[in-house]
């Protein structure tokens, strides 16, 4: 049920074998309790807590996935429609830098989170499968729809992880 490595670029390599041989659509609405079950623990005292001096905080972090998420759906939505244009990369630091997540409760970060997810399970529910198969070119290299959605869930994946072992 994964998709073949050939399908996107070897970078998020990484993230999609952290996720189980499952439907996907599966796997992205599950994540929305297993983010809300670790974020929701979370007491408002430990919310800027950083693990390390240059790592982000929990709130960056979850910043950091609604970024993601948002740049990951988009890129998506662009190749289901048949988008030939090169799609542009980011730099996650500077992203973080000036989404200025320190200034909002990790509460709203997580409803803005769960509100998204839900949105792009829309957007994946509403391809067909010749769009869901559909390649095109993210950040210069090729990619395909229906990896876009493993990569988006196998990046999630790899930040609860994160915070699971170096913060809390």
């Amino acid at each position: 049920m994964k998709p073949s490595a050939t399908t996107y670029p070897s970078y998020y390599e990484k993230y999609v074998q952290l996720l189980p041989d499952e439907p996907i659509n599966a796997l992205l609405e599950r994540q929305l309790r297993e983010l809300d079950e670790v974020f929701s623990a979370v007491p408002d005292n430990k919310a800027d807590y950083v693990y390390a001096t240059g790592k982000w905080s929990v709130k960056e972090v979850l910043g950091h996935l609604l970024d993601a998420e948002r740049i990951f759906a988009y890129r998506a939505l662009c190749i289901a429609r048949g988008e030939q244009q090169s799609l542009s990369g980011f730099e996650e630091d500077d992203y973080v830098r000036n989404g200025f997540f320190g200034e909002r409760s990790l509460n709203d970060l997580l409803v803005e989170f769960m509100y998204l997810r839900k949105s792009n399970l829309q957007l994946f529910y509403g391809l067909t499968e010749e769009a869901l198969l559909r390649k095109g070119i993210a950040n210069q290299l090729s990619v395909t729809c229906d990896a876009l959605f493993w990569i988006m869930a196998g990046h999630v994946q790899h930040h609860l992880k994160v915070i699971r072992e170096r913060y809390f």
